[in-house]
């Protein structure tokens, strides 16, 4: 089957759901009520949604874009994870949706025999990841999951919809409203519990939950990579991907944005210094802080350089297709180069938000205007004008992804804060005292999820350079996903109890799908208890229980020994 043939039919699932939510926005019904409402359909909205279901509760999903699945979709970015992801080290259901996509490129692409008898396979064969695969494949993917539950109206979806406001009596949500971004009709939305699963925290401020924003400060965590002052406008750079193909002899260079003088010559203004111009393969080594070439090239092995950027995040790699197949390689552009770091999304209005995705979309622009005629090559020219936009790949008219690639969100004041101390691996070995090859991650009583991955900060947007240090494989407390005050308020995202630190090595995406889980699952126990989810986490027989019921759902609350002798 060829690429077009196989991307049809990518609605399956949602043209009921975008009926459903044409016909509530646009009758004379203005309220709906489920058992559990999720703010944010990305990677833990989804689980948050998929987990209820499976429990038995009705669900109403809202999304802000028109695309399920966040980080893998929207955002374009290839899943970040451990090196152990393909044995254990993530939930069942993760593991279910991980092996589908692989399924979906074997039933409906012409790939090579030797692809397609590869268990383990990579469709973009990228650097970064063991699944690089295009953003419609692992929507295709996503949405496959709620057509059951759609077909039998256990599931409402509301696409191109966000939170507006929020009803409370005393500690708890009663009703969160909702307005359709295309046509401005608003919904009053009853649940007995919300999840908060949105890119931002979005949630947080209109429901009144205390909450954190951008850095802490040392005083106030005690970690050791933790900046000194504490600013809730110090937050990480997020990033707005695009994806290109290469094209031999042609001319696909695009019109010269408008600020590309601007970015051109633009210096990060760092602490330790930038290496030069943004737009350059000079960058700050994330790990050692030493300045480092970044290689490129799109037509064959690079000569200078750490990597192939070129190959970094390529979600299709053509060596994987046979010739009638007519894929070529295509890249996802997520990198330093295309940071944006003049402002923040998380703790503005709406506004300015959408003033700085506008600015972060003239980088990404210019930093593709660079790569087609100003970057240099090995060879002693600059530029290969043979790059060429693939719009379809997000369906944008401007080619960019449907939303930025956020890497901080608001963060809850939680029953339990996850800190550097907890899964750093120098700064646990230095409050225990203990060798750094000895050490273990904290491990917690509620112990509801695994993961693992670097704490990897990218530059601020006040100033700090990469913060970048080994994490241990470390544990997900149910304490984190609970709110100190709001009863029936669960984070389902980058939203949970973390510091701006440690959010670094929970933010990635079998972590964000495994709070997702555990957020659903919870409100499911608590519907059947009828309790709080602080009822749950404090009570040890009925945590005791809500651990088993996971642990039988597939959900891993412990590292394998193995993993600790590795």
């Amino acid at each position: 089957m060829k690429r077009r043939d196989a991307l049809t039919g990518l609605a399956l699932g949602l043209n009921s759901s975008s009926a459903i939510a044409g016909h509530l926005f646009n009758n004379s019904t203005k309220e709906l009520k489920a058992d559990i409402v999720v703010i944010g359909g990305g990677l833990g909205g989804c689980a948050a949604a998929l987990s209820a279901l499976r429990s038995g509760l009705h669900v109403i999903l809202c999304e802000e874009t028109d695309w399920l699945g966040g980080q893998l979709t929207s955002q374009g970015v290839p899943p970040d994870e451990h090196k152990w992801i393909e044995r254990h080290g993530c939930t069942k259901s993760y593991r279910s949706f991980r092996n589908s996509v692989r399924e979906y490129y074997k039933k409906n692409y012409n790939l090579t025999a030797r692809a397609r008898d590869r268990a383990l396979l990579n469709p973009g064969n990228g650097s970064v990841s063991r699944l690089c695969g295009e953003p419609k494949v692992y929507l295709k993917c996503i949405e496959s999951l709620f057509v059951e539950y759609l077909n039998k109206k256990k599931l409402i979806l509301l696409k191109n919809t966000i939170a507006k406001s929020a009803q409370l009596e005393r500690d708890e949500i009663i009703s969160i409203e909702v307005e359709n971004q295309l046509t401005g009709d608003s919904l009053i939305l009853n649940g007995r519990f919300f999840v908060d699963s949105t890119e931002l925290g979005d949630l947080l401020p209109i429901t009144r939950c205390e909450h954190l924003v951008g850095t802490e400060g040392k005083e106030a965590t005690e970690e050791l990579h933790m900046p000194e002052r504490a600013s809730e406008k110090n937050q990480q750079a997020f990033t707005m991907c695009f994806a290109i193909e290469h094209r031999s002899g042609e001319n696909h260079t695009i019109a010269k944005p408008d600020n590309y003088n601007f970015w051109k010559e633009f210096i990060p203004k760092m602490t330790p210094p930038w290496p030069g111009k943004l737009l350059d393969f000079k960058y700050t080594h994330p790990s050692t802080g030493v300045a480092k070439i970044l290689g490129f090239n799109p037509e064959g092995p690079h000569k200078f350089g750490i990597i192939n950027l070129w190959k970094y995040r390529r979600i299709i790699a053509k060596e994987n297709f046979n010739d009638q197949s007519g894929m070529r390689d295509l890249s996802l552009i997520n990198w330093p180069q295309n940071d944006y770091l003049l402002g923040n999304l998380t703790g503005v209005n709406r506004v300015e938000r959408k003033k700085h995705i506008q600015q972060s979309k003239e980088l990404s622009k210019s930093l593709l205007y660079w790569l087609q005629t100003d970057a240099p090559r090995s060879d002693g020219k600059t530029g290969w004008p043979g790059l060429r936009l693939r719009k379809d790949v997000f369906d944008t008219d401007d080619g960019m992804a449907k939303y930025p690639y956020v890497r901080e969100s608001a963060r809850i004041k939680a029953l339990t804060t996850i800190r550097e101390q907890d899964c750093g691996r120098e700064n646990r070995a230095l409050a225990l005292g203990s060798d750094q090859s000895k050490v273990r991650s904290k491990q917690y009583h509620d112990s509801v999820g695994i993961g693992h991955y670097q704490i990897d900060l990218h530059p601020t947007t006040e100033g700090d350079n990469y913060i970048d240090f080994p994490a241990l494989p470390f544990e997900l407390p149910l304490g984190a996903l609970i709110p100190v005050r709001i009863n029936n308020l669960i984070a389902g995202a980058k939203n949970i109890g973390s510091t701006h630190v440690t959010n670094g090595c929970y933010r990635l995406h079998p972590v964000e799908w495994n709070i997702g889980e555990v957020a659903g699952n919870l409100a499911a126990n608590c519907t059947k208890e009828n309790i709080h989810p602080k009822g749950i986490r404090n009570d040890p027989k009925k945590l005791n229980d809500f651990q088993k019921l996971l642990i039988n759902n597939g959900v891993e609350n412990r590292w394998a020994e193995e993993v600790y002798k590795a």
